[in-house]
């Protein structure tokens, strides 16, 4: 469907792959729906959105700004200067730009950027991931036009007569899994007559999950099953050192680009619990084991990881009881299909399919 005005859109967030792949979803979405609409991202200098959105095909621009920094730096002391030269920036990009409505998915650029539109009285959406909403979105969600959500209960941060409880937009690829399996094994080498256990804690990785796979994979050959792992960039040296002795049973990447056939693979998954993960794994409903993250704002991996777990959706572990009981978990839920089905069956309710074309639907409402 082509509209008869090109659209145009910003689209801003990123710092992290929970903002930058929900909004890149959204952004296809919208070019699926409307071919000829124009995108222009708007990320930090610096940060992995300036090269996650380029790979993906979209023009993006880069705002000076980050956040503060726990301990004294010259970052820190910079910040106010940071602050003013990006918001000034903001508003000369809109006003440059001219967008039907600007696009806040959370992250440092967001900010500025929905100052600049509610200057410019151009239309605004955010959409926010977790269940505790980020301090951008809850500022600027006010005067949103609209506010998409993937949890309930949100009203405390937001405006109610603006929240549309969508879900998280995710990744297509993964949202049709069947008949894929054959070419997952092949894909990772792995070995088509043992269960396989998928270990991922996000692109820069998850310290204690690794060790706790690390520690343990002794039990790994006894159970005679195999584990796919995804170590992220800064344990990925050590923890494929630590593989080599235990041969083809371990499968040790530092990051997975084909999250659909590592899905596909999978018998049982272990992740942290952010937003963007929960959402997929939902979709996915392969039975899964939450490790969540206690170094987040207001421990809100904890609360997803919660809002399944009490659901009978997932098995969380804490943090501090992972090194000594995450693997015992997976040998005992890897023999109890009973379990595994209870679970999958539990998740996939809790899956939205249809976030993304919910959320453009919600883009398009506001403009028209």
């Amino acid at each position: 469907m082509t509209s008869k005005t090109p659209y145009r859109f910003i689209i801003s967030g990123g710092g992290t792959g929970g903002h930058i792949y929900p909004a890149l979803a959204v952004a296809n979405e919208i070019m699926d729906q409307h071919p000829d609409s124009e995108i222009l991202f708007v990320g930090a200098q610096g940060k992995m959105e300036m090269t996650k959105v380029q790979e993906a095909g979209y023009k993006i621009v880069g705002l000076w700004i980050s956040g503060l920094q726990r301990r004294v730096t010259i970052q820190n002391l910079l910040l106010p200067f940071k602050v003013i030269h990006s918001f000034f920036s903001a508003i000369g990009i809109v006003k440059k730009f001219s967008p039907n409505a600007v696009l806040g998915f959370g992250g440092y650029a967001s900010g500025p950027m929905m100052f600049a539109a509610n200057s410019r009285k151009v239309p605004t959406l955010i959409q926010e991931q977790n269940s505790y909403a980020g301090l951008t979105n809850k500022k600027f969600g006010k005067k949103a036009k609209s506010i998409c959500v993937a949890y309930e209960g949100m009203e405390k941060y937001f405006p109610k007569d603006v929240i549309k409880f969508t879900g998280n937009p995710v990744r297509s690829d993964i949202l049709s899994l069947e008949n894929k399996r054959d070419e997952a094994i092949q894909h990772f080498e792995l070995d088509p007559n043992k269960k396989t256990v998928l270990v991922i804690g996000g692109s820069l990785g998850a310290r204690t999950i690794n060790r706790s796979i690390a520690g343990h994979l002794d039990k790994v050959v006894k159970g005679g099953f195999q584990v796919l792992w995804q170590t992220g960039r800064f344990y990925y040296n050590d923890m494929k050192n630590v593989a080599a002795d235990y041969g083809s049973n371990i499968k040790v990447h530092e990051f997975i680009k084909r999250m659909d056939l590592a899905y596909a693979s999978a018998d049982v998954v272990v992740s942290r619990a952010g937003a963007l993960s929960i959402s997929e794994l939902s979709l996915v409903g392969k039975p899964t084991i939450l490790v969540p993250s206690p170094n987040v704002a207001e421990d809100h991996q904890t609360k997803n990881a919660r809002s399944l777990s009490t659901n009978g959706a997932a098995i969380l572990i804490r943090d501090s009881e992972s090194e000594k009981s995450l693997m015992n978990n997976v040998v005992d839920l890897l023999g109890d299909k009973e379990k595994q089905a209870s679970l999958s069956a539990a998740l996939k309710k809790m899956g939205k399919p249809n976030a993304t074309k919910d959320i453009v639907s919600e883009v398009m409402r506001i403009i028209n």
